[in-house]
């Protein structure tokens, strides 16, 4: 029996493949150290309200999930490296700029920065709106990101190293992602609101690092695959559109997400107006990425003899409960006493409720491209599968859009207020933004349940038309 060790692992696949998952775990640290308090910069640092601070997240995150399929057939025509230097260069020009747009405007006297205080004089400031072109640029370089390294992983592998490959593209995606929402907490704490500044330079150095990395080690591997076209991309995009099965299963899935860019959207804003400055909502982040590692493989084996439309249901009504928990804690008077630390109610409630939604995910994500695949025409399952993360594109803009709106109508900016007493009676229902969400689940849920329902009323009624038609046998 052959022995696997670390040296036959790293013998199994070709040089292009290492550089491609170390380059991913590099820009995943820069992304998701970024992402996790995206919405806090805006505020803190560019004096973005609620509303505006999560508009503009959440069409940078809508983007990133949209482009990917095109810049893709651009990366077939330029090849893999051209492509992977170009992301890396927009990349780190554009954290770069995070990093050196407000102290552009301090040196103009438009804001003023300390450790503590977040800033002064930026309000009516429109200049603040010049960093969309700079989250442009990210957002391009990310979205090459995403086409090209898959792709690499893909043509590195073989039918029997498929597998294997996959599995540690998706082990470097989580260490970066972990590495980068980690480093967050002992910024904020060394440095104040300055620190949300300063890991944009953390985040530049990664991608510098990864564009160095590519530029000497990567090499164009040779193929003869053609890569689609522009218009081939937009025929397929109009094709998902116009099929009604699909554009349903998309809209539902769509609730789910919703809830889960939360994450983003609402929590970090949430927790540290709620259980104060000394929350870690980077932290309480990782702890979904952390459970869906330890469940998805007894999850999947769990399901494996239920259909992919009943793990996704099971998923689905697991999540509204996640909302509710999170809702628990705005309920609670007195710290939570676990023996060897004691944690805020409402932040360990967060934690509790992000526990929930990592185990949702588990039931959901692993089959929802299986189950998307079944609904699409034979034939173009890989042509309809281009857009299977159209519900990510829809959940990031309404998804962030509605907390803005649910943050400032519910748990508003404290700076808005004369004194803590006027805010904490403003914030008094903080914890309604959660029933909204639960209530959104709930209603996914539901019309999964329904959607089953019908598409299996349709699939049997074609079948029984066929069988009709069918000669009977002499």
């Amino acid at each position: 029996m052959t022995r696997t060790t670390p040296s036959s692992i790293f013998k199994s696949f070709p040089k292009n493949f290492w550089i491609a998952n170390s380059v991913e775990l590099l820009e995943r640290a820069a992304y998701y150290g970024v992402f996790i308090v995206i919405t806090l910069y805006l505020s803190r640092i560019l004096g973005f309200d609620d509303i505006q601070a999560a508009w503009i997240s959440g069409s940078f995150s809508a983007g990133l999930y949209f482009l990917p399929t095109f810049t893709g057939a651009i990366a077939d025509k330029i090849g893999f490296r051209s492509s992977l230097m170009l992301a890396f260069g927009l990349l780190t020009i554009g954290y770069s700029g995070l990093a050196v747009f407000p102290a552009m405007l301090e040196q103009q006297g438009l804001v003023e920065y300390s450790r503590t205080v977040n800033f002064t004089g930026l309000l009516e400031a429109d200049i603040r709106w010049a960093i969309v072109p700079i989250m442009v640029i990210i957002m391009i370089g990310g979205s090459f990101i995403k086409a090209v390294i898959t792709g690499t992983v893909a043509q590195s592998t073989t039918t029997e190293t498929r597998a294997k490959g996959f599995a540690i593209f998706y082990m470097m995606v989580n260490i970066g992602a972990f590495s980068g929402k980690t480093i967050v907490k002992p910024l904020r704490e060394s440095m104040g609101d300055l620190g949300l500044i300063n890991l944009n330079y953390f985040a530049a150095a990664m991608t510098m690092l990864a564009f160095v990395s590519v530029f000497i080690f990567f090499k164009n591997a040779e193929t003869n695959q053609q890569g689609k076209s522009l218009s081939e991309i937009f025929s397929a995009l109009i094709k998902v559109l116009t099929n009604g099965r699909l554009l349903a299963l998309i809209l539902i899935i769509t609730g789910f997400w919703m809830v889960q860019h939360q994450l983003y959207a609402t929590m970090p804003k949430y927790v540290l107006r709620m259980a104060g400055e000394g929350a870690s909502p980077s932290w309480y982040a990782n702890v979904n990425p952390l459970v869906v590692v330890l469940t998805v493989s007894f999850v999947t084996s769990l399901m494996k003899k239920r259909s992919a439309l009943f793990s996704m249901t099971t998923g689905m009504f697991i999540m509204p409960i996640s909302a509710l928990l999170m809702a628990s804690g705005n309920m609670m008077s007195s710290d939570i006493d676990l023996g060897f630390m004691q944690f805020n109610p409402i932040a360990f409630m967060m934690i509790v409720g992000i526990v929930f939604q990592g185990f949702a995910e588990s039931f959901i994500s692993p089959r929802f491209l299986e189950y998307f695949s079944l609904q699409a025409p034979k034939g173009e399952e890989a042509l309809y599968l281009g857009f299977s993360h159209l519900h990510s594109f829809i959940s990031s803009l309404l998804g962030f859009g509605l907390s803005g709106y649910l943050l400032d109508a519910y748990c508003p900016d404290p700076r808005k207020f004369a004194d803590h007493q006027a805010w904490q009676e403003a914030a008094v229902n903080a914890h309604y933004i959660w029933y909204i969400f639960a209530a959104i689940a709930t209603i996914s849920a539901i019309s999964l349940v329904i959607y089953g329902k019908v598409i299996t009323h349709l699939d049997n009624k074609h079948q029984a038309n066929i069988n009709a038609e069918l000669p009977a046998s002499s």
